[in-house]
């Protein structure tokens, strides 16, 4: 039988025929490829997106397609739906950070970005001191140095005319020296290796011990009045007196001392090598800070800014040329220099009369010990100068303060006749407060 239909007429049946069958239909001439893919939107849950797809419009279009090419008479044929990788699913939502290869412990805004990790708590630092040793006999006066630590671990105190060693590995304690009755112990320190120590008395002399044979070595004099502050570089021994004159010794020459230097209208009170030793800086009671180099005799420096007694003076062990003072009573305040620019870096007012500065050798960080009116023991975070601890106890200024040699624990002394050792400051390896030493109380003992 002959097909009637025309070719026309059968081009038009045959395209309504690929349409109908398009899933199984193949163009017999080349393959169709794509480089994209756009989900089935009855598939997806815009809910979750926030977007509204319109459901009627959908149906509209769908029934008009499938009359137009089945007729009006179609059967209504169930939606087969196919799986749709990128559909949205309620049941699988995960959260944000459960993507993440980090662990969050909480999250009080959904949606927002992930949280940093919090910061390093502040360190602990204890508040009452581990050992107090009574002390009779300790003088309360601003202007002398009666305490200092040996890098042998063995602690100095002058009580009276005598001076005591505590040996801090094994509580020994050793009788030094006794001065007569007509004499005082005015300033002991200890030479920056070995077991020397200088001895400064209100007679204006300077005797030098060997501790390990309690045996003296020298006597050295030249100040007319009492030398109430020593400090040591090498082999060389810097004294400052109420006579206003500082003392260069080097105890291998057989003279007195080497060089003069004047600069202090009054009593000389404190006095640090810086840890080059290549610069010295001395506090008196004339409110001056002045800076010295190795050969002068003449300052090379001036601080007049202080108003009141510069004896707490201290170098930084970190920043080359940095220096710290703290005035007495009138003035409270630590300043910091740089002696390398010659120029002041900052002022903080304490509060209190300052006794005494000390740089942690392990950390940034620093002490200073207080008098009138409130007799306290500050640790400080450099440079931003923000307490990590303030330690009351002492009844009296706190006048006397010495670092151990590991760096770790202060010694605090005052005319309420004790010493105080307090941990403040962490070790070089470890920064954890719980393994430091002297976590516990060992007791009060007597020094002699």
């Amino acid at each position: 039988m002959e097909d009637s239909t025309t070719p026309s007429s059968k081009h038009n049946i045959d395209h309504v025929h690929r349409i109908i069958n398009s899933n199984r239909y193949k163009s017999p001439s080349r393959t169709i490829c794509s480089d994209r893919f756009i989900p089935t939107r009855s598939d997806s849950n815009f809910a979750l997106i926030n977007l509204s797809p319109s459901e009627d419009t959908s149906k509209a279009y769908n029934t008009l397609l499938r009359t137009a090419l089945f007729g009006p008479d179609a059967p209504v044929t169930p939606n087969k739906r196919t799986p749709n990788i990128f559909r949205y699913k309620t049941e699988t939502r995960r959260s944000m950070h459960s993507l993440s290869p980090f662990t969050f412990h909480d999250d009080p805004l959904p949606g927002c970005a992930p949280h940093h990790t919090p910061l390093k708590p502040p360190r602990r630092v204890p508040l009452s001191p581990f050992k107090v040793l009574d002390a009779p006999a300790l003088q309360d006066d601003f202007y002398l140095n009666l305490v200092d630590w040996s890098f042998n671990n063995v602690l100095a105190v002058a009580l009276g005319n005598s001076v005591y060693l505590w040996n801090a590995s094994s509580s020994k304690v050793t009788k030094l020296c006794e001065l007569g009755m007509d004499d005082c112990v005015c300033s002991v320190s200890w030479a920056q290796r070995g077991t020397y120590l200088a001895v400064g008395t209100n007679s204006g002399k300077v005797q030098i011990w060997d501790a390990s044979q309690c045996k003296t070595i020298r006597t050295m004099e030249g100040h007319r009045l009492r030398v109430g502050t020593l400090a040591w570089s090498s082999s060389l021994l810097s004294s400052g007196s109420r006579d206003k004159i500082i003392y260069q010794r080097d105890i291998r020459a057989q003279e007195d001392f080497v060089s003069k230097l004047s600069g202090h209208k009054s009593e000389v009170c404190g006095l640090k090598w810086s840890y080059d030793n290549r610069e010295l800086a001395s506090g008196g009671n004339d409110n001056r800070l002045l800076v010295w180099n190795q050969h002068s005799t003449q300052p090379i420096l001036k601080y007049c800014e202080h108003t009141a007694a510069v004896k707490a003076i201290a170098w930084s062990p970190h920043v080359h040329g940095l220096l710290a003072s703290g005035g007495g009573t009138a003035d409270r305040c630590i300043r910091f220099w740089n002696t390398t620019t010659n120029s002041q870096l900052n002022c903080i007012d304490t509060g209190s009369q300052v006794c005494n500065l000390v740089w942690s050798k392990n950390v940034n960080e620093m002490v200073s010990t207080h008098g009138y009116s409130q007799n306290q023991i500050i640790v400080w975070r450099y440079p931003t100068m923000s307490k990590l601890a303030t330690l009351t106890g002492h009844t009296y200024r706190v006048l006397y303060l010495a670092l151990s040699p590991d760096g770790q624990t202060i010694v605090t002394g005052a005319g309420d006749e004790t010493l105080r050792f307090w941990n403040v400051f962490p070790s070089r390896k470890s920064q954890n407060t719980d393994s430091e030493i002297g976590a516990s109380s060992f007791g009060r003992t007597i020094i002699r």
